[in-house]
């Protein structure tokens, strides 16, 4: 069996600081790489993802699938031997606490007043 080929990436974040280079095996999967990113996020970052799935990964324009592995995300052309991949981190925190804020301001508002807003 041949030997498995390592992909070098780097992350780069919002504020176009990098995480990394790190090496990884084509056979190792996008959630890998976040687990990685939310483990080694830097100190001070006004944004910090909680979880994995607060994070999107963006590769060449397309966000890449958790259950995708590095080989099938890589793109063929372009690319330099040798070279690194940079792929986006984009942060979005998740909508059920937003959701949550939204429905308990609804429930303390006075409908009499909404009445005579809308009427």
């Amino acid at each position: 069996m041949p030997d498995e080929e390592l992909i070098d990436i780097k992350f780069r974040l919002y504020d176009g600081s990098d995480i990394g280079p790190f090496r990884y095996s084509s056979a190792s999967t996008v959630d890998m790489l976040k687990q990685r990113i939310v483990s080694d996020w830097p100190k001070g970052k006004t944004i910090v993802p909680k979880a994995v799935t607060e994070i999107k990964l963006i590769s060449s324009g397309k966000i890449l699938e958790n259950n995708k592995t590095v080989g099938q995300c890589k793109i063929p052309y372009g690319e330099v031997p040798g070279g690194v991949i940079i792929m986006h981190v984009v942060v979005q925190p998740s909508l059920a606490k937003t959701k949550t804020v939204h429905f308990g301001v609804m429930l303390e508002l006075d409908w009499t007043i909404l009445i005579q807003i809308y009427a």
